[in-house]
């Protein structure tokens, strides 16, 4: 279950977390590549995509980012955004979020899920 956040929040929230994943799809298929975004006015900025992972994004430019957490049983933040290819080098990619949310399954959970109802300890950014 995803709880919609603040995404004013994001820029701390990454800052908690370890480097992540940008996944796109083409035909089906996933692919993931390490990504370590810069945050600019509420942007993702991520250089040197590389070229498999543009044509996805010219392809279908919705996209998920995946940060694992730093510490185990800690909090994975999910991002879902919107990709765009900018730049000259066609590798350079910027990512308008459209959500967030920290998660991590609710056996590894300090005590009962929040009164929110999010039985897999979900929590919002901020």
């Amino acid at each position: 279950m995803s709880i919609p956040v603040d995404l004013a929040d994001l820029a701390r929230a990454l800052a908690d977390q370890a480097p992540g994943y940008l996944l796109t799809t083409t035909d089906g298929a996933v692919r993931a590549v390490s990504a370590e975004p810069e945050v600019t006015d509420g942007v993702l900025l991520i250089e040197d995509a590389g070229r498999r992972t543009c044509a996805n994004i010219a392809a279908n430019p919705a996209v998920t980012l995946l940060f694992p957490p730093r510490e185990e049983h800690g909090y994975a933040l999910l991002v879902d955004g919107t990709a765009a290819l900018t730049g000259g080098d066609g590798e350079r990619v910027t990512v308008t979020p459209t959500g967030a949310v920290l998660h991590r399954p609710r056996r590894h959970a300090d005590g009962p899920p929040p009164p929110e109802g999010c039985g897999a300890d979900c929590r919002p950014v901020g």
